[in-house]
């Protein structure tokens, strides 16, 4: 399911577990992680407020880009989902607060070139040896936006592994070390590897 407008784009993936579904949005919700588990803990945040008082949720988590919402009962998530999408996007375009201001995350006021800095000394020192020994590298492209970009090399680029070792290596990695970064993101062209055993996802 996925719903677009000129400005922002959602797209909504249910989860192994049924009763989760997962809104991964084009831009960023909330830089950090916090959990709404009823509306008395979201008063005066108008996003979570919205996405609860709709019928059928009852928790909603904020990471990054992503929006995790948990439903009750056995119903289809289509109906829930248009609306829970529509409640992102209002409240994006709105150009207000998302939440209350004792909910603003704890942020320290540092540089992105500082943290840029930081970020590739976790490369180089705790990222690259490692991925060194199957051939491949790392390389910080930019940070914004509480996001870091990065790019895979050698071995790393076309194999059917990178996704992997993305999810549980690099990103875990950069984000336990520089508590600034959210996300990470792989902007390799896996694609263009030489890599044999890489198979494009359908």
């Amino acid at each position: 399911m996925s719903t677009t407008t000129p400005d922002i784009k959602i797209t909504a993936e249910v989860q192994a577990d049924p009763s989760i579904c997962t809104f991964k949005v084009d831009r960023m919700v909330y830089p950090g992680n916090i959990n709404f588990s009823d509306q008395a803990t979201a008063t005066g945040s108008p996003l979570p407020e919205a996405i609860l008082g709709i019928e059928g949720v009852s928790s909603v988590t904020f990471t990054g880009r992503e929006v995790t919402v948990t439903k009750e009962g056995d119903g289809e998530w289509m109906p829930i989902a248009k609306q829970i999408g529509a409640a992102i996007r209002g409240n994006l375009q709105s150009g207000q607060a998302l939440f209350a201001e004792q909910f603003a995350p704890k942020i320290a006021n540092v540089s992105s070139e500082e943290i840029k800095l930081r970020i590739q000394k976790v490369i180089d020192e705790m990222i690259n040896p490692g991925v060194a020994s199957h051939g491949g590298f790392v390389q910080l492209i930019d940070f914004q936006d509480y996001t870091a970009y990065i790019k895979m090399g050698g071995g790393c680029q076309g194999c059917g592994s990178a996704d992997v070792t993305l999810k549980q290596g690099i990103t875990r990695i950069i984000k336990d070390e520089i508590p600034e970064v959210v996300e990470v993101m792989d902007a390799t062209d896996h694609a263009g590897g030489s890599n044999p055993y890489y198979a494009p996802s359908k």
